[in-house]
């Protein structure tokens, strides 16, 4: 088994190979933390956006509730083609966008994963910006 890799370039700067993997639209789960401590997770949609990632949500779902009270956050992003092989990403999520302007990215993203974007209209959103503090490149 082959060790996870972190590295982070220069200023945050994501190396171009875990760019290149999280450019394609695949699935991510979340990992936030309960009041408690413990970890919630939920499998999530992202877009890549320079050295971060845009999460969104519906305002009333739980993971974002827990990112307003402590931003940490961690994802693993897994690579259906290369089942042995999947990204974790840990950072901090800020507060991007709600109302109208969360409702065309939850849009956008669902243009990025083939769904009508039209069903989102109208829903309570929120959009976060996650800093990426540390990538782990898991393959075995």
């Amino acid at each position: 088994m082959t060790q996870p890799t972190s590295s982070l370039g220069a200023a945050g700067a994501l190396p171009d190979d875990i760019r290149g993997f999280l450019a394609a639209p695949r699935f991510t789960t979340i990992a936030t933390l309960d009041p408690d401590g413990s970890p919630h997770q939920a499998v999530v949609w992202y877009a890549l956006d320079g050295d971060t990632l845009l999460v969104n949500s519906r305002v009333e779902r739980h993971w974002p509730s827990n990112l307003e009270r402590d931003s940490r956050v961690s994802f693993a992003i897994y690579d259906s083609e290369e089942p042995y092989h999947f990204v974790g990403l840990k950072g901090r999520a800020q507060r991007l966008h709600e109302d109208e302007a969360a409702t065309s990215d939850i849009m956008a993203l669902a243009r990025r994963y083939g769904r009508d974007p039209e069903r989102y209209q109208g829903q309570a959103r929120v959009t976060y910006r996650i800093l990426v503090d540390a990538v782990f490149d898991y393959r075995s």
